[in-house]
């Protein structure tokens, strides 16, 4: 018997969406009644049943084709389509051989490209598994950690700074909660949500201060709360199918679509040209169609998206084994590109493994007053975690159970502290502590010797000397204020962080990363300049540049950026490296102006307030630990913070560009110039210069020997320099080497057909074989700008697959199967001349390769 769920709602007719506002004016008691839930959440079976009845919690479901629909797929294009229209054709008029054959490679190639790209499709989902973002929830009385997937209406959800949203809830208990709603509003300045209910009649569901939405994030505080809707009965789901098509595209995705007008514009002229020559002049209209069609196929270059996807999935899988997962695949191409990476320099130039070292009073004595005070406000904090707190923590366990914990106000990057409010039994304190500065401004006395005196203007630069002289020796430092509260308060809030009493400093050292001077070294040479933008002093992180030896040009401090245009702070980041004291929104638009510049810039980040960043940057890089928000909004995720993975992840980047790019380049000259001669070709000749069918097989061959591609090695010239896609440049090739092809085919036409004097057969034969060892064997000197075999090689399986080809193309007329293809056996003489044309076009191919490079780079 089937389980039957306690959903508030019945499956028979509904759509699953529950009224926000209606829940918003309830009790908290009365929403999880109507809920069917309760302060233990969910069982885990009646869970199970409502993720049965209404699905999971993924916001737009990805259409997950079957392998049938998936291989079926692979017919779709226009160009796979107008073949089978040919083919039907040809079998109407009782060429039933030629429809055989058409059909037969049309099945040959869409079943080499399914298991190709399934392959490596199925290769990318297994590495997302591995940072799928979870949320803390509460199911049968125990915590846990799942799959936001597997949430659903009635669970009982806990957040804390840093958390996305994972569905529409409503608030159960709140405290100092503020919640980033820009996702669905715009608004850029948090809004804070409560638990108590709504009692005013609210318009918009941005008004509702105890909802909270599907796709925002958690800025401070921390909350329990009940879903109400999730997936696409979400506000958020509502408009995320909208959202997921207006993505903008990347450099490298704009560059391929520019490229497929491109080759459509040509393909549509030589097409045209073909079949009205032939139909008007020789009156052959289904000869002429077939002929042009199998044309067409010749010039495009198919394979590209196989190449693309085979290519950038097995870059995924060699980064990911290299500590870097892709997110996003057309990401790896402006991985490989990028020339600046902006980081803070906490777990990338240093260990990240901070320890607690200093505790002094005002005066920069030991203190362990100051240590204790430090200790209850990490111990208290229930915000965000951070490194700083866990070095308090570890540094010595202190016994402080006769305190306890009145009140918590949570850090915020607009305050920089964060305070907690505690009792002994006898004295209610206020414990702040943060960034010295801000700490400063809080304070209107210090403690001496177990005096207060007035924090007048002398004693706060004495204690900013002292703060300036420890941020000098590479110390980071938070400073710690007091003050006695009344006793009968219960809540506070930021507003009560005023008239503190300032006792002391905590200093912590975060030592250079081990080898990191040899890494960065290493990321100058493969040109990638570092620029380091953090909310720290510029005196800790002008320490640590010279303890590693990173050269800085220029520093600029947060609050001079604010002042400066926008076309002055261009000018201003090309000659920077430190921007210290920088806000989230100082950190956008000094990445905002390095791409506007012409510099494809990375950014890397794990903090809450880092994710502004991670968007606008090419490319958004994040770690497997980071906050939920910094995870979805990067491109990829390393496992751990580290250059060292940075730089091979870029290496492999500029692999997946760099063998994308020889695919590319080699259909449009060769290939091009070959389909290029033979529309030439129909004009003097009596006859086509090769059938329709030996076109498709030739085509076939070819396409089978470029396979190897993604497996081929990459000259250093490709790693060492960022490249970018050059639509420019590829036409420049193309109209440089293409009529290089087209030259010695004419060669070879003229030879065979005025020298020779053979027949349409023979000259068919003999074109099919020259052609098909220029196209094939030309990817061993476009491949590098190097003498080819000599001073670079290529991979084994390029090699094998590429004369593999040949020597199969040039045994088929041959053979039985030739005389099916038209095909005719060649005497001797014939084959030599072929190789010796084909020998001189590959020279000449070289030394016109040495001449483009020699004017023009990518």
């Amino acid at each position: 018997m089937t389980k039957k769920c306690k959903s508030p709602v019945k499956k028979s007719g509904i759509s699953g969406y529950l009224d926000v506002f209606d829940f918003s004016k309830m009790e908290a008691g009365s929403v999880l009644k109507r809920l069917k839930t309760g302060e233990k959440g969910l069982s885990e079976s009646e869970a199970r049943c409502r993720l049965n009845e209404f699905g999971e919690n993924v916001l737009v479901k990805e259409k997950k084709l079957g392998i049938l629909l998936e291989f079926l797929s692979k017919f779709k294009s226009p160009l796979i389509i107008l073949l089978f229209v040919a083919a039907g054709i040809s079998a109407y008029f009782g060429q039933v051989v030629n429809a055989s054959i058409i059909t037969l490679m049309i099945v040959s190639s869409a079943i080499l490209d399914f298991f190709e790209e399934h392959n490596a499709g199925q290769a990318v989902k297994k590495l997302l598994e591995a940072i799928k973002t979870t949320a803390s929830v509460i199911r049968a009385g125990k915590r846990q950690e799942i799959n936001i997937a597997q949430l659903c209406a009635g669970d009982i959800i806990l957040l804390n700074s840093g958390d996305l949203v994972p569905a529409d809830s409503r608030v159960i208990s709140a405290k100092d909660f503020f919640v980033n709603q820009s996702a669905l509003t715009g608004e850029s300045i948090p809004c804070e949500k409560i638990e108590r209910p709504v009692e005013a009649d609210h318009k918009t569901f941005a008004e509702l201060e105890n909802i909270i939405f599907a796709g925002t994030n958690v800025i401070s505080g921390s909350a329990v709360a009940v879903i109400i809707n999730t997936a696409g009965h979400t506000e958020f789901g509502k408009i995320a199918g909208t959202l997921a098509g207006s993505q903008i595209k990347s450099e490298f995705e704009d560059g391929i679509v520019h490229f497929g007008y491109f080759i459509m514009k040509i393909i549509l002229f030589l097409v045209m040209f073909i079949f009205l020559f032939n139909a008007i002049f020789r009156q052959q209209i289904l000869e002429s169609f077939l002929f042009s069609v199998a044309i067409a196929v010749g010039i495009t270059p198919e394979l590209l998206p196989m190449i693309m996807s085979i290519t950038m999935s097995r870059g995924a899988v060699k980064m990911a084994k290299k500590g870097a997962i892709v997110k996003k695949l057309s990401a790896i191409p402006n991985f490989g590109s990028m020339d600046i990476l902006c980081t803070d320099k906490t777990g990338t130039l240093t260990e990240g493994q901070i320890a607690l070292v200093k505790y002094v009073d005002s005066a920069g004595n030991n203190s362990e007053k100051v240590l204790e005070y430090a200790y209850l406000n990490s111990f208290h904090q229930t915000g965000i975690e951070n490194p700083l707190d866990k070095a308090v923590l570890e540094y010595k366990k202190l016994d402080i159970g006769h305190y306890y914990k009145i009140d918590e106000i949570p850090y915020d990057f607009l305050r920089k502290r964060m305070s907690v409010v505690v009792q002994d039994g006898g004295d209610r304190l206020l414990i702040s502590k943060g960034a010295p500065e801000e700490i400063f401004n809080c304070c209107s006395g210090y403690s001496y010797n177990g005096e207060s005196h007035p924090f007048g203007a002398e004693e706060r630069n004495k204690a900013s000397l002292y703060y300036e002289e420890l941020s000098r020796e590479g110390y980071r430092v938070l400073a710690l204020a007091i003050k006695k509260v009344d006793k009968e308060k219960k809540l506070f809030g930021k507003e009560d962080e005023r008239d503190l009493e300032f006792r002391g400093f905590i200093a912590f050292l975060d030592p250079p990363k081990n080898g990191v001077r040899k890494i960065l070294a290493g990321l100058e040479k493969i040109g990638i300049t570092i620029k380091i933008i953090t909310g720290d002093n510029e005196l800790v992180t002008k320490k640590i540049c010279e303890e590693i030896n990173l050269p800085y040009q220029g520093v600029l401090l947060g609050e001079e950026a604010k002042n400066l245009s926008v076309a002055a702070l261009r000018r201003k980041v090309e000659n920077t490296t430190i921007f210290a004291r920088f806000s989230p929104e100082d950190k956008n638009r000094v990445i905002l102006a390095l791409r506007a510049n012409g510099h494809v810039v990375g950014y890397m980040g794990d903090g809450i307030n880092d994710a502004p960043s991670l968007r606008a940057a090419d490319v958004g890089i994040s770690v497997n630990n980071a906050v939920d928000v910094a995870k979805e909004s990067a491109d990829i995720v390393l496992v751990r913070k580290s250059l060292r993975i940075l730089s091979e992840g870029v290496i492999e980047g500029r692999k997946v560009f760099g063998n994308t790019m020889k695919y590319i380049l080699m259909g449009l000259s060769s290939n091009f110039g070959n389909m290029f001669s033979a529309a030439g070709a129909v004009i003097f000749l009596p006859f086509l210069p090769m059938l329709p069918v030996q076109i498709l097989l030739n085509n076939f061959i070819y396409d089978v020997s470029q396979l190897t591609i993604p497996t081929d090695n990459v000259d250093e010239e490709w790693v060492i320099k960022a490249k970018r896609w050059n639509i420019k440049f590829i036409k420049k090739f193309m109209l440089f080497i293409g009529p290089i092809s087209s030259i010695f085919d004419f060669s070879t036409f003229f030879l065979f057909y005025y020298v020779f004097k053979v027949s349409a057969g023979v000259f068919q034969t003999a074109w099919f074989l020259e052609s098909l060892m220029t196209q094939v064997l030309v990817i061993h000197f476009i491949r590098t700008k190097k003498v080819p075999f000599l001073q670079s090689s290529p991979s084994l399986p390029l090699l094998l697959s590429t004369f593999s080809a040949v020597a199969i193309g040039w045994v088929i007329p041959f053979t039985p199967v030739g005389k099916y293809f038209g095909f005719v056996p060649l005497p001797p003489y014939m084959l030599l001349a072929i190789v010796g044309i084909v020998i001189v076009y590959l020279g000449l191919v070289e030394i016109g390769k040495r001449i483009f490079y020699r004017h023009n780079e990518l």
